[in-house]
Order: C-alpha cells, then sequence, then structure tokens
C-alpha cells in the first residue's frame, strides 16, 4: 500500500467515524431526551460524552492532519475555492461542535444529579437540549457540504 493510499484510508476512516459518531450520537440523545425518563436520559448522556472522548476527538484531530498530508502528497493547489471551503466549513462545524459538547456535559451532570436527588429535570436542561439540538443542524449541514466537496473537489 502506498503513503498516498494509507492516509487516504486513514482519512475516510476517521471521517466516516467522525459523521457516523455524530448522527449516532445525536439521534441516541435526541431519543433518550424524548423518552422523559430521567434515568434514561441520565444513561444516555453519560455515554454520548463517552462516545465523543473517545471516537469524536480523535477523528477531529486526524481529520485536518490527514486532509493537508493528502493535499501535499496530491500537490493540490493551496489557493483551490474547494480547499478553502472545505476548511472553513470544518472550521463552522467545529465552532458549532465545541459548545454542543460543553452542553452535553453540563447536562450530563443535571441529568445525573435529578437521579440522585430524585427531582425532575432543571428547566436549563430543556434550554441546553435546545441549544444543543440548533448547533447540530448547522455542524452537520456543514459537514455534508464536505462531503461533496471532497468527492467532487469542484472548480
Amino acid at each position: 500500500m502506498t503513503e498516498y493510499l494509507a492516509v487516504r484510508l486513514l482519512h475516510i476512516l476517521s471521517a466516516t467515524i467522525l459523521f457516523g459518531t455524530g448522527l449516532g450520537t445525536a439521534f441516541f440523545m435526541w431519543q433518550g431526551y424524548r423518552m422523559q425518563n430521567i434515568q434514561t436520559i441520565a444513561t444516555v448522556s453519560r455515554n454520548v460524552v463517552l462516545a465523543d472522548w473517545l471516537f469524536t476527538m480523535p477523528a477531529v484531530v486526524v481529520q485536518p492532519l490527514t486532509g493537508f498530508w493528502l493535499v501535499h502528497l496530491k500537490g493540490y493547489d493551496l489557493s483551490a475555492t474547494w480547499l478553502w471551503l472545505t476548511l472553513l466549513l470544518y472550521l463552522v462545524a467545529g465552532i458549532c461542535w465545541l459548545p454542543a459538547v460543553r452542553f452535553q456535559i453540563k447536562m450530563r451532570n443535571m441529568a445525573c444529579t435529578a437521579v440522585a436527588e430524585d427531582t425532575p429535570l432543571p428547566e436549563l436542561y430543556h434550554r441546553y437540549m435546545r441549544l444543543w439540538l440548533s448547533l447540530g443542524v448547522p455542524a452537520f449541514t456543514a459537514m455534508l457540504i464536505i462531503f461533496y466537496l471532497m468527492v467532487y473537489r469542484p472548480g
């Protein structure tokens, strides 16, 4: 296997992990919340936070490293519009993802406290959930456009 193919494989795998874990954890976080069972919400949110640290965070780091490595290996023009647009969209996704992770951690803590104290979720939890969902839409949209740009490299 050539260096290019190895790096490309790593780049594709990390993109798959990044998008797949993000979509999967978002689905389970939302479904857990919709069940309105505080124990379920606490369990799901603990697993979502764990998945972000185990899978999403490493993929977030690997993506730009392997991306720039591929640009170097293929000799792509660094001023190519598709390349800069991809980088900009990756930053948009990251700007959305970082506060979303912060909200996830806070929601996990609130849910675990509610279970331990046998109390309902505070209103702040519900506000954070709405913010978390609103951050997911532009982040996932950006990732879908990135996939398009990576496949077609327009321009």
